[in-house]
């Protein structure tokens, strides 16, 4: 260390008495670094000012003044730009390097604090004022220079960057000051945290700071340390598996052994040879068992291609489920498991009587097919279409039970992801191939029956489209030939039996539903339900709430009372639970003993279950007693539903209000039927100050409920010539079919289960459009028989067969009170009520 007032070691010159320290220094700014007092320090000078400075002062006394720049990457600092402490620097010595930049060793003698500047070229000169540091004496400064010098110590051996020799000059200092200065000269830290060391006035507080940084130091090169200690090991141990394998496969090769490797690539061969793949799959899984066999099994790429292989042997390329073509027993199991759905079993048995037809007389061999762009299709893809709860998802089942075939069932509801049909390519982490090929590996047959739920309830979004996957695997000129996005080779999907199931087809994409062979299933009658629950609701509940037979017998005109009163559905769901909630009661009095058989009639039912729901023929002769209500037929993804529209009239100004959350098609059916209907006012006796003197409110009730359509145009258009001619409209009448303006009814879709809803409901006459008369042959005979149908051609025949004739009371009075006027006698009322 040089001390003041002494020779410099290094080049023999004299570090001047600070006492003599000149007022103004030439001020030298560095970059990125920190100069204390008692060290030294090596410096490379490169800018033309500063070399211009060390040019001026190394002829006198050598001493700079040594400021760091705040911003370190200035090339150039400003007064501005620099801190307010620096320090007194003397040159020790000095060499110039060929390529003009001087290298230089300063020594740092004492600290001072920037005053005015006085000179900015060439250089910067400045006043300087000293700030001697307060030395503090005692135990807590000695406790501190002993933490630092440890806390050195031990980040020395955790980076042993600096020589022996300096970390034992630093345990030798014993000054408080020298011992901080030093340590933080050699220690890392960045420059705002060097720079406030030395702007410290006390040295315990340099002291406490600079043991601050030094614990955290030790913390992060042990973590570090930690970190590369694991590496390290767990590197060693991949070696030491990898050289004891090949140690134990030489062992194995001596012994004539085989090794763990080599066994598995022999199974999979087997495997892969007994699979019967076709040309394609079997050169590809021969191409990645040969990549396997060369790959040491620690290898990453050794796990992806094991697991390829695991699939693609695994996948039934050659087994089939032998089809039962017996049509006899065939029918049978249908029937057994399914009541009514006869479009359905017959569409079975036609596919089961092509199959043994084509079995039974093979083709002649004439060469080639005359066709050479499309092959024979085996499969069948059929997609059911009904509301819930009529056995569209059961009766797949019941079709693989007559075939003799596996059953797959595949929920498709609330899918975004075309992977989920295609899978992912092998490129991703844990990829897998879609769900189609996961389910035919996991039932080991490729021509089962596979049930594809709730297609119409697929979504897509930034992940793809997986219904436009579902194109090829349903196309039967493409999916001879389905190619998954994991396995990479085509795949025969035609001899499976697809079978689709929806609600309704609005939400299908059209190029799917044109590979699909729709099948619709409409609703169950009260004869249907009650069959229904006789051979399959009641005894499944009785098996389920532990219920002997004998136990509890429910009457038909129990369960018809379930049907009427509190159920309204076109499928059985909710009447299961009915008959289910009986079953509960009646095993409630057996278990405490109060009955032993129970014995549930219409009363019965009703004690058990309460006040009932529904109203049936009574709501409707309630509802539509008063002038201005209509009964209308509406068509739901659920079944069939009977609307009320209602309509009112106030005094106003020609006003026309709509609500009851109507789409924009019903809302201008409405308008149209206002339009017909004052057209002819006349006819009707509707008198035009009327329409003058009111406002008009149509509304459908069940506002919180969307509705929209055309169908609904018939009934709006009676319900305001009711409102208008006081007369009432029949209480046992539903109605449906579209409106013109010239006063044509359109026909409309859905008839079959509009029909039945207005059946539930006990309607007996329904008025629909004569060009729907071909549709009623879908209706059950049992309920044509009970229902009387009127065709119609133009909201003339609507009126005359929908409103009560005009001298019988209505209960509606006008706006103002008075008895409503008493419309003109036209030839066809008069006919209608004779």
């Amino acid at each position: 260390m040089v001390q003041e007032g002494q020779e410099s070691p290094e080049g023999g010159s004299l570090v001047p008495d600070l006492t003599q320290l000149p007022d103004e220094l030439p001020i030298l700014p560095l970059l990125g670094l920190v100069v204390y007092p008692h060290t030294a320090v090596p410096l490379t000078i490169g800018q033309p000012r500063s070399i211009k400075l060390i040019d001026d002062v190394a002829g006198e006394k050598r001493l700079i003044g040594l400021v760091a720049s705040k911003n370190p990457d200035l090339e150039q600092p400003a007064p501005e730009d620099l801190y307010r402490y620096g320090t007194v620097g003397s040159i020790q010595r000095l060499f110039r390097a060929p390529d003009g930049t001087i290298r230089m060793i300063v020594h740092g003698l004492a600290r001072f604090e920037l005053g005015e500047f006085t000179g900015l070229e060439p250089y910067l000169v400045a006043r300087v004022h000293l700030r001697p540091e307060t030395v503090e004496e005692g135990l807590e400064i000695e406790a501190q220079v002993r933490a630092a010098k440890d806390q050195f110590q031990k980040a020395a051996e955790l980076a042993p960057t600096l020589p022996r020799e300096i970390i034992a000059s630093v345990v030798l200092l014993e000054d408080p000051l020298h011992v901080a200065y030093t340590i933080t000269n050699y220690q890392r830290m960045d420059l705002e945290e060097a720079e406030a060391i030395l702007e410290e006035d006390s040295v315990l507080a340099k002291l406490g700071r600079l043991n601050a940084l030094l614990g955290r130091e030790i913390e992060v090169l042990s973590l570090g340390q930690q970190i590369q200690q694991e590496a390290r090991t767990e590197i060693e141990k991949v070696q030491r598996e990898y050289f004891l394998r090949e140690q134990l496969k030489a062992i194995q090769r001596e012994l004539g052994e085989s090794d763990e490797q080599a066994v598995e690539v022999e199974e999979f061969r087997k495997r892969i040879q007994a699979a019967g793949m076709p040309e394609e799959a079997e050169k590809q899984a021969r191409r990645e068992l040969d990549r396997l066999a060369r790959l040491p099994t620690a290898a990453a790429e050794y796990g992806v291609i094991r697991t390829y292989l695991d699939w693609l042997a695994g996948l039934p390329w050659s087994k089939v489920s032998a089809d039962d073509l017996d049509l006899a027993h065939a029918r049978q199991v249908l029937d057994a498991d399914h009541y009514g759905l006869q479009d359905i079993k017959q569409r079975i048995l036609e596919y089961l009587a092509v199959r043994k037809l084509r079995a039974e007389r093979p083709a002649p061999d004439e060469g080639p097919s005359p066709d050479a762009i499309r092959r024979e299709r085996e499969g069948v893809i059929l997609c059911f279409v009904g509301p819930p709860g009529v056995g569209k998802t059961s009766l797949g089942r019941s079709i693989a039970r007559a075939m003799g075939r596996e059953f797959i069932r595949l929920s498709l509801g609330g899918v975004h992801d075309e992977a989920e049909i295609r899978g992912h390519r092998r490129t991703y982490i844990g990829a897998m191939p879609g769900r189609i090929l996961q389910a035919l590996r996991r039932v080991e047959s490729r021509n089962p029956v596979f049930m594809l739920d709730e297609v119409d309830k697929m979504g897509n979004d930034f992940r793809g489209d997986p219904s436009s996957a579902l194109l090829e695997v349903l196309d039967p000129e493409q999916n001879r030939e389905f190619r998954d996005h994991y396995l990479e080779v085509a795949f025969d999907l035609s001899q499976v039996m697809f079978i689709t199931t929806a609600n309704w087809l609005e939400t299908i994409p059209g190029p799917l539903l044109d590979r699909m062979e729709v099948i619709q299933l409409s609703g169950y009658t009260e004869l249907e339900k009650l069959a229904i629950a006789q051979q399959y609701l009641l005894p499944r509940q009785l098996r389920e709430n532990g219920l002997r037979p004998g136990e509890v017998a429910i009457r038909d005109e129990a369960l018809r009372k379930l049907i009427r009163s509190y159920t309204r559905e076109a499928g059985v769901r909710n009447l299961e639970r009915e008959i289910g909630r009986l079953c509960r009661k009646a095993a409630t009095r057996i278990a405490e003993g109060k009955e032993t058989a129970v014995d549930v009639d219409s009363d019965r039912a009703s004690e058990f279950l309460g006040k009932a729901r529904f109203q049936g023929a009574e709501e409707t002769a309630e509802r539509t007693s008063l002038a201005g209500v209509a009964a209308g037929l509406a068509w739901t993804p659920t079944g069939g539903e009977v609307l009320f529209i209602e309509a009112t009239a106030m005094p106003g100004a020609k006003q026309f209000m709509l609500t009851g959350s109507l789409g924009q098609v019903m809302q201008e059916s409405a308008r149209a039927g206002l339009s017909l209907v004052r057209s002819l006012s006349s006819k009707l006796g509707i008198t035009e100050k009327f329409w003058v003197t009111h406002d008009i409110h149509l509304h459908i009730p069940a506002g919180a409920v969307p509705k929209d359509g055309p169908s609904a145009g018939v009934t709006m258009a009676v319900a305001l010539a009711s409102l208008a001619t006081g007369r009432a409209v029949r209480h046992d009448v539903g109605m449906t079919g579209e409106i013109t303006l010239r006063g044509k009814v359109l026909p409309i879709g859905g008839l079959k289960e509009k029909v039945m809803a207005a059946h539930r409901v006990g309607l007996k006459r329904v008025i629909l459009p004569r060009r729907n008369e071909p549709d009623l042959e879908d209706v059950p005979a049992e309920i044509k028989d009970q229902m009387k149908f009127i065709l119609a051609d133009t909201l003339d025949d609507v009126l005359v067969a929908s409103l009560e004739p005009a001298g019988k009371a209505s209960g509606v009075r006008s706006p103002k009170g008075r008895p409503a006027p008493r419309p003109a006698r036209t030839r066809r009322a008069a006919r209608a009520r004779s």
